[in-house]
């Protein structure tokens, strides 16, 4: 029995990963919850914080199961504010626990809520917005510790798969994986970005009449904008910054970096720049995926 126990003492334990789905109510829990099942992970829907450690432990006896997502919202009630216990408690038993934070903006929040007649689950007697003020409040300390944050604002259900899939890629987790999105200033800064880049020091295709139409994708458009002189440098540059940076980044626990790149209206300049980072990039052995936040919008 002594050397049973002894060859069993010395075998390391599975590695198993926690993912927790968050965020605000319409922001696209269900859909990043049905895209991690697709990708093998064992999802449970709206689950107590109080039930956590059971969960994951009764997971963990299995042989099968090493990767359990859990979507937790709102609708927990108190149960809600034990959560931050259980995420502290966690990994000091060994699981790897990684928070996913749906975002977006309150307009785009008050049009799904009325498109789908559906109340908000803090609302009421009041208002939407109300309700969006109260879940931002309750949920403020998990968005500031969240891992991934991603804002649905702008778009759809199959970009937000995209970004669920390169964040909980399942791989080397000394990889860091990234997302560039174009975006345009006068639209707003994405709120999911780690990192801005402006390229409004470069010229506007927009002024000129033949480009005009065109967005960063034509190639007449592309050729004009990484053809400007600094272009090249800016590029190689930003990337070996990201280089730099990503060591310590995987260090801290980080393996997903949005990186936003604007130009005025987000139709030319940064489109056609997003497309060249994320190729430098990925030269890099950094794993990128692109999306054009305002293309199309004007």
């Amino acid at each position: 029995m002594t050397d049973v126990i002894g060859t069993q003492s010395s075998q390391a334990p599975a590695p198993f990963e926690l993912a927790l789905v968050t965020g605000m109510s319409g922001a696209g829990r269900s859909t990043a919850a049905r895209a991690l099942e697709d990708m093998g992970w064992f999802v449970i829907d709206n689950l107590p914080p109080s039930l956590l450690r059971p969960a994951v432990d009764l997971a963990r006896s299995g042989s099968d199961i090493t990767r359990v997502a859990v979507v937790v919202d709102v609708r927990g009630g108190t149960f809600f504010r034990t959560l931050r216990q259980a995420l502290q408690e966690l990994p000091r038993d060994g699981v790897h626990v990684r928070t996913l934070f749906l975002e977006a903006s309150d307009e785009a929040l008050v049009r799904r809520f009325e498109s789908s007649r559906r109340p908000h689950p803090l609302q009421g007697d009041q208002r939407i917005t109300d309700g969006l003020q109260a879940e931002r409040a309750l949920l403020g300390d998990l968005r500031a510790d969240a891992d991934v944050v991603i804002d649905t604002s702008s778009i759809n259900v199959h970009d937000l798969r995209r970004k669920v899939e390169a964040a909980f890629h399942e791989g080397d987790p000394r990889t860091l994986r990234a997302t560039v999105t174009s975006f345009g200033f006068k639209y707003g800064i994405p709120v999911d970005a780690d990192l801005v880049a402006d390229v409004r020091f470069l010229p506007n295709p927009h002024w000129d009449e033949q480009l005009r139409p065109m967005n960063g994708l034509d190639d007449p458009v592309a050729g004009f904008v990484l053809g400007q002189r600094d272009a090249g440098s800016f590029l190689d540059g930003y990337a070996s910054l990201i280089g730099l940076m990503r060591a310590g980044y995987l260090d801290e626990g980080k393996r997903y970096l949005t990186v936003a790149v604007g130009c005025t209206g987000g139709k030319h300049r940064s489109v056609a720049m997003a497309q060249a980072l994320a190729e430098r990039l990925r030269r890099i052995d950094i794993p990128t995926i692109v999306t054009h936040r305002d293309l199309g919008r004007e």
